[in-house]
């Protein structure tokens, strides 16, 4: 398995180590759930350097990236913005959803998942013109501090950054995004210098997290998670992230006449267990009055303390219907809600007793 720069760290922090997209990753450092709470409360860290970063250089940039992006990069005007966009198969199937980050004209970064970021970068490569060169930033170190004091302990004038955007800060390219619900904050830096910002964020109070809090931080947030809740075998209009594709006016951009012409076959919406008896989780079918579905993320939300769930249901579905869930032999009753459940310290959804 391959190590991030921060593996020493990990394991001289005790933590239970997995294997996550052909990387060794940290699960949790002993308590998954303290972890949790720690970034909806406080502050926490996580290693993300498992991720790619691409930076797309050249005078072609900007039509490069609106030719082959569901969402329009010509939205970003001002350098250090950022945009969230999946790219799509020509079927209009989501390849991947990444963060586009405008630097200058001839200087974007994309940020790209660890399980998909060599099929990623073949595909944009076998679309480059000359005016356009990938370079694939394997130098870099990435580090996510998210939680609501994740400003003041980072050490960094990060203040006045405004949410999804970035700037070079001594030296650290830092973005004002994640993956958690939370206010938070990226930073990537050389590989080199990786060690030394965990150890100072650790100084700072800063609670590293694993994989498992990643998980259930972002399924409460109502996030996306590659390989189950998207892959190439659903369209952004099927799994949540229509609001990610802008198709108006006359840019053509891989997928959009899939788009245009694929009927939709389903829609994703979140499920809040009622009462106790199980945890709903992936792969679970779905029974409700307009036909079947399944889950595609589940967990037990530490916020909400009850079971939640994104699931692809029928298209005639609405928040406040009553489904069953299929665990093993029997059947549990789950209520259809609209994600996210929990974001910025707050639940969103209300669950119900017994």
């Amino acid at each position: 398995m391959r190590h991030t720069p921060l593996h020493a760290e990990h394991v001289a922090a005790g933590a239970k180590l997995v294997e996550f997209a052909g990387w060794e990753m940290p699960l949790h450092y002993g308590s998954q759930i303290e972890e949790h709470h720690a970034v909806r409360r406080d502050a926490g860290m996580f290693d993300t350097s498992h991720m790619l970063a691409i930076d797309v250089e050249g005078g072609g940039a900007r039509a490069f990236l609106r030719r082959l992006l569901a969402n329009d990069v010509a939205r970003l005007d001002t350098a250090g913005k950022a945009l969230y966009s999946c790219m799509l198969a020509e079927d209009g199937g989501v390849l991947e959803d990444l963060i586009v980050y405008f630097l200058s004209e001839e200087r974007w970064r994309a940020v790209v998942n660890a399980a998909t970021a060599e099929a990623d970068l073949a595909w944009l490569e076998g679309r480059r013109s000359g005016h356009v060169q990938l370079r694939p930033r394997r130098d870099l170190a990435m580090l996510a501090v998210q939680g609501p004091r994740a400003a003041e302990k980072l050490g960094l004038p990060v203040q006045s950054l405004e949410a999804f955007s970035s700037s070079e800060i001594d030296g650290v390219f830092v973005a004002r995004t994640g993956y958690t619900g939370e206010d938070g904050f990226e930073l990537l830096m050389p590989a080199a210098q990786a060690a030394g910002a965990w150890r100072r964020l650790l100084g700072s109070g800063v609670r590293p997290c694993g994989l498992g809090a990643r998980d259930t931080l972002r399924l409460e947030a109502g996030l996306m998670l590659y390989g189950q809740d998207m892959d190439a075998s659903v369209t952004p209009l099927e799994c949540g992230l229509a609001w990610t594709v802008a198709p108006g006016g006359e840019r053509e951009f891989v997928g959009r006449q899939a788009l245009r012409e694929r009927a939709r076959r389903f829609q994703t919406l979140g499920l809040l267990l009622q009462g106790r008896g199980g945890v709903l989780r992936a792969h679970q079918a779905v029974k409700s009055a307009h036909g079947a579905g399944v889950i595609t993320s589940g967990t037990f939300s530490p916020t909400l303390q009850s079971s939640i769930a994104l699931a692809r249901l029928p298209l005639e579905a609405r928040p406040g219907d009553r489904v069953q869930v299929q665990l093993r032999d029997k059947l549990l009753e789950a209520r259809v809600v609209k994600p996210p459940f929990a974001r910025r310290g707050k639940i969103l959804v209300q669950g119900e007793a017994g």
